[in-house]
């Protein structure tokens, strides 16, 4: 008996090891020794140049399946079967992220993209990068970097994510359940080799250019949005700079920033799309379109479209309804109809401030502040989910993630780099210290970053350079009763967040960024 338990003791013992073996190696640093510390600065204004390219990142649809109840999730304990088209004996599935595990895609609505526009002013040279995908972590981020090529000159590339909910896995919890990774090795390095192919592309277009600044502010977006959770901040307002070539005045690229979850298809959609980025990008390029009836005519170029600070949570919830600016109809369930009504509305107002509250720029000028940081791993989900390889997020510190912040400086209009999404109380000001909170503090994230901007123009660019998920002010934080408010029900965002210390930091930390470049 006692040789039994000393074995047995044993096993247990090796298991422990090998278990925590597995855990330290997927925790381990991913990028050892990286860090940045970036300065770039430029007082005096020339003709700039700029640059723009996009490439599909679209993945190839080889099996399909079969829903057996119809509950758009794949479970074989539920019937459902693969068709194997390829004849491999494996199911080749593409996991849609976002809502749920185990949602295959069926095919593809619209291709996903990265986008590009490099820009040069004779002294620094810079690439923004809008790639469709649910986020895109800081280690992913860095190896595009190290892969752009030497004599391109690029000195800051900032990387975007647009945060579709209807596009395949890059980060790895929404696979076919959650002890398996729904990321494609192959489908990563094809979207890691197309934006560097991208910003090759881009560099090489390089052109003497103007900048033409617009922004709505009406607040006519409003009814676009739905803030799921109090207290009741939405991040209204276009952000806009189109790009014209010196000599032509033709488009060479347009940028358009506005901030609500690219999630319109909601949870059944099953279809590869960019969600209602597409139809903005599409409209502003070719033109807005009532069936095949040309309403607006478009600017040509090539459109990029950044997400903004939407959490909160900014969504076109299906419990709104969106309206055809053509024909009237109110849209509520998720449809690519809906989709196509919010995509042209935005188009609509863009097209419109740009042609009626454009400020041209002649000469212009970069600036840039990067900086890494180290933000607390504290949610114990996203410990466990690393420690067994589902997020490939590297700890170069005791349970510290390493992220990114920064703030460049472009002409009359500052670019802010927010690697995850931001709470939009914390850069427009409403941070509130509710009833039920967690902890017994004051707001801290105040005045809101918004007031230490001084430049005439303002983007938020949301999941740059990373997704660290929800940047939710501390004295909103709550994760078990009392509710904030004395709600009944809990919040939703922390399960999503770094932890209570993220807004904190990251607030500080953009703040410092934005007055390093005053």
């Amino acid at each position: 008996m006692k040789k039994f338990f000393k074995i047995f003791g044993m096993l247990i013992l090796l298991i422990i090891l090998v278990i925590g073996g597995i855990f330290m190696y997927n925790w381990r640093d991913r990028q050892p020794g990286y860090a940045i510390d970036l300065r770039l600065e430029n007082k005096n204004t020339t003709t700039i140049q700029a640059g723009f390219a996009k490439k599909p990142i679209t993945p190839t649809i080889i099996d399909t399946w079969n829903d057996a109840n119809a509950d758009n999730k794949y479970n074989k304990d539920d019937g459902d079967t693969y068709n194997d088209i390829n004849n491999n004996g494996n199911f080749d599935a593409f996991w849609i992220a976002g809502m749920s595990n185990a949602k295959p895609a069926q095919g593809v609505h619209d291709d996903v993209w990265s986008r590009v526009m490099v820009l040069d002013d004779g002294k620094s040279r810079i690439a923004m990068i809008s790639m469709d995908a649910i986020g895109f972590l800081h280690g992913d981020v860095i190896d595009i970097r190290k892969r752009i090529p030497k004599e391109l000159n690029i000195d800051y590339t900032l990387l975007s994510s647009t945060h579709t909910h209807e596009s395949n896995d890059l980060v790895g919890i929404w696979g076919e359940n959650m002890f398996n990774s729904g990321v494609n090795p192959e489908m990563m390095e094809y979207v890691k080799e197309q934006t560097v192919a991208a910003i090759i592309e881009a560099a090489k277009n390089l052109r003497p250019a103007k900048l033409v600044f617009a922004e709505d502010l009406t607040e006519n977006d409003s009814v676009l949005i739905k803030d799921t959770r109090k207290p009741i901040v939405k991040a209204t307002g276009i952000h806009l700079m189109q790009v014209l070539d010196a000599e032509t005045d033709n488009t060479l690229g347009t940028l358009i920033n506005w901030s609500n979850h690219p999630e319109t298809l909601w949870s059944h959609n099953l279809l590869i799309s960019s969600d209602f980025p597409h139809y903005v990008r599409e409209a502003v390029e070719n033109g807005v379109y009532n069936d095949n009836q040309l309403m607006q005519e478009g600017l040509g170029g090539v459109a990029i479209y950044f997400t903004g600070a939407i959490g909160g949570l900014m969504a076109p919830h299906p419990s709104i309804s969106i309206m055809d600016p053509f024909t009237g109809t109110a849209y509520s369930e998720p449809s690519f109809e809906k989709t196509k009504a919010l995509g042209d509305q935005i188009a609509l107002m863009s097209l419109e401030a740009l042609r009626t509250k454009g400020d041209t720029i002649i000469n212009s000028n970069i600036s840039v502040r990067a900086k890494t940081i180290f933000a607390p791993l504290d949610n114990t989900t996203f410990k466990i989910a690393s420690g067994i390889g589902l997020i490939k997020m590297g700890l170069p510190e005791y349970f510290k993630t390493r992220t990114e912040v920064s703030a460049i400086r472009i002409g009359p209009a500052m670019f802010l780099s927010i690697p995850g999404e931001i709470y939009p109380e914390i850069v427009f000001g409403g941070v509130e210290a509710p009833e039920g909170r967690e902890f017994d503090i004051q707001p801290i994230e105040t005045p809101p970053i918004q007031t230490f901007i001084k430049d005439k123009y303002k983007f938020y660019l949301g999941l740059s350079n990373d997704e660290i998920g929800y940047i939710i002010p501390k004295s909103e934080w709550d994760t078990e009763k009392p509710y904030l408010y004395n709600d009944e029900r809990d919040t939703y965002g922390e399960g999503n967040s770094l932890g209570p210390e993220t807004g904190p930091i990251i607030y500080k930390s953009l703040i410092e960024v934005i007055e390093d470049l005053e």
